[in-house]
């Protein structure tokens, strides 16, 4: 039986951050009232003319060098011909044989090896609007221009993905770079992350590309692995029964989990593509690109390396910290002011995460900064309180942005390192439980830890646990 590997091209969307529309001054903003901002220009009146967005430009310069890409001298927009309710103009404006960015790549790293996945080209375009059906009982839908001529990138990956799982990392990887650069806050739920998937099959081992099929309607990255495995499987099935596949644009339907014909898939022909009178070409020269180069920030990869280097982490960790710009800022401001590296780690991931995961926040919404992190550990360094205490404590400043000194005094949190206090409570302990004393005598030590357990749970967390150990020694022994 013929085995097959597929083959996978990316088609991804990205709404950019940029503060009006690709041409003309209307906000560009998520939501608002349908058909609140909009104007004559994004609605296509008759006697309107367009104008570049300059951060357009820009972005997508920032963008194609992220991308390792060739930065296009001169470009053009075209305008991209077909008639859909939402797009007034009936014509895109896209770039088609002259685009900003050629010939890049991205390293995708995971689970110890590292995968490079070619990227055709980044372009240029403005989004069309959104069709809101099903409203009421009558046949009809309803259109919102507030999305029209919002500015987006295209970026088109070469057909290097070999299976689902590496598609998901691509785009784990792609959307973690364009939250670096700042462009996009990728937010799929509203739609500034939009993906499309190309996928073929062949007998393992062959170089040629048979027919491919466009999946759309992919909400999230992981359903893209799901839709591409469920059509490889299709396509299987397709090839091991004497048949072929026909090149067509399916729907992924999540709920059933699998993929449904939508059209017959257009080819670039059928757009009558044509350079826009309207839009003069956009020409750079080398000292525009070149500063804009050195505006980049540190990237995920190399930060990545260097939290390896420099603070000396477990490569686990330093992913995990880099795995967003806002956390990987907030570990290295915690870092000037406390040293140990591993210790804010720890803090960072297991608790800071959680406790943001929990409620929905991200990191800059949270009331708890790096000082309020490393005050706490400073004390839990002088023995003000445990580590049991500062848990306590940590959550009580990220519910209430209040200070750990102010937390541990309102609530009586010292930690207690009297030692007659201790000894105490110490021999209440000995004397309820002389078996375990008897037990650690005859040489079972983890009974000192039950001991110590008990301490701990007289004096509700407080006790120094290092004095606690010192002093259970000096008295069973």
């Amino acid at each position: 039986m013929t085995n097959y590997e597929a083959v996978v091209g990316l088609e991804v969307h990205v709404e950019l951050r940029t503060k009006t529309k690709a041409f003309c001054p209307c906000p560009n903003e998520f939501g608002g009232a349908p058909n609140s901002n909009v104007c004559p220009i994004c609605l296509a009146m008759p006697g309107t003319l367009p104008v570049l967005n300059k951060s357009l430009v820009e972005y997508g310069i920032r963008t194609g060098l992220a991308l390792n890409c060739e930065i296009a001298h001169y470009c053009k927009f075209d305008r991209k011909n077909y008639f859909y309710p939402d797009l007034p103009k009936a014509y895109q404006n896209s770039q088609f044989d002259f685009p900003l960015c050629r010939d890049g790549y991205l390293d995708v790293e995971a689970d110890g090896y590292r995968r490079r996945v070619g990227i055709n080209r980044v372009h240029m375009e403005e989004d069309a609007g959104k069709l809101v059906h099903g409203q009421g009982k009558g046949n009809y839908s309803l259109v919102d221009l507030n999305r029209g001529s919002v500015p987006l990138l295209e970026i088109v990956t070469e057909p290097d993905i070999r299976t689902p799982e590496d598609a998901r990392l691509f785009l784990e990887s792609l959307k973690l770079i364009l939250q670096y650069l700042d462009v996009s806050d990728c937010k799929m739920e509203e739609g500034s992350l939009r993906c499309d998937a190309n996928i073929s099959l062949r007998p393992s081992g062959s170089d040629i590309l048979n027919t491919k099929v466009e999946i759309k309607n992919i909400n999230s990255f992981r359903a893209v692995q799901h839709a591409l495995e469920s059509e490889m499987e299709r396509q299987r099935n397709l090839y091991r029964s004497g048949g072929c596949a026909v090149q067509e644009t399916r729907s992924w339907d999540e709920e059933a989990g699998m993929t449904t014909v939508m059209r017959s898939k257009e080819t670039a022909s059928d757009y009558m593509y044509f350079p826009d009178p309207d839009l003069p070409p956009v020409i750079l020269t080398r000292e525009k690109v070149r500063q804009i180069k050195e505006t980049l920030p540190e990237l995920p990869a190399s930060r990545r390396r260097r939290f390896i280097e420099e603070y000396e982490l477990p490569p686990y960790d330093a992913a995990i910290l880099t795995g967003s710009p806002s956390l990987a800022d907030f570990f290295e401001e915690c870092i000037e002011g406390y040293h140990d590296a591993k210790k804010v780690s720890n803090w960072v991931m297991v608790e800071f995460q959680r406790l943001l995961n929990n409620n929905g926040m991200d990191v800059k919404e949270a009331k708890l900064t790096p000082s309020h992190l490393v005050e706490m550990l400073q004390l839990m360094e002088k023995g003000t309180i445990s580590g049991k205490i500062a848990k306590t404590v940590f959550e009580e400043m990220f519910a209430t942005g209040k200070r750990a000194g102010t937390i541990i005094e309102e609530k009586g949190l010292l930690q207690i390192s009297d030692e007659s206090q201790l000894t105490g409570v110490i021999d209440q302990v000995l004397a309820a439980h002389p078996e375990v004393v008897e037990d650690y005598r005859r040489g079972k030590k983890k009974a000192l830890g039950f001991l110590v357990g008990q301490v701990m749970k007289i004096t509700r967390g407080k006790a120094n646990p290092q004095m606690v150990n010192k002093l259970l020694l000096g008295r069973i022994q």
